[in-house]
């Protein structure tokens, strides 16, 4: 979730950083989302892993667009994958039903949530809109820059540069 809190502090969104269970802290979770839009929040983006019920418990509670993000869990302390490899976290979120929608971003792309966020919010925010366009032009510059390095430098000499 750190990816979607560094794009909206870059942006200068104040947001908010919780832990909630869908499982666990249950009456917390409807209380959150139920406040949510009073507390002045304009979308809730939720990280879950497993059978990632957070997102769609939150929706079921409030208005406002949530932005679910899959989270890869591992089951121990070796670093061991869940048997799904996020697969089902993804599943899970994506398949919300009928009325009670969650936009769904990749397995641990919590960057890609807080970019979706922004233009969310740039709906009623002209200069959300203004830097977003501008993130987006220095993505292209980056894009062909990453280019001409290749052709100058050549493909092994470039992947070793770009992977190290």
């Amino acid at each position: 979730m750190h990816g979607a809190a560094e794009i909206l502090d870059e942006f200068g969104v104040p947001h908010e950083d919780q832990i909630i269970s869908a499982h666990r802290t249950p009456t917390r979770l409807e209380e959150y989302a139920k406040h949510a839009e009073k507390n002045g929040f304009k979308v809730i983006i939720a990280g879950a892993g497993g059978a990632a019920h957070l997102p769609g418990m939150i929706a079921s509670h409030t208005v406002l667009p949530v932005i679910g993000v899959p989270i890869l869990v591992y089951n121990d302390k070796q670093q061991k994958k869940s048997a799904f490899g996020g697969l089902d976290s993804l599943l899970s979120i994506s398949e919300m039903p009928s009325g009670s929608p969650v936009v769904t971003v990749g397995v641990n792309k919590a960057l890609n949530a807080g970019i979706y966020a922004l233009k969310i919010l740039a709906n009623e925010s002209s200069s959300i809109r203004k830097m977003l366009k501008s993130h987006k032009e220095k993505q292209h510059k980056s894009v062909l820059k990453e280019s001409q390095d290749l052709k100058r430098i050549g493909l092994k000499k470039f992947v070793k540069k770009k992977f190290k």
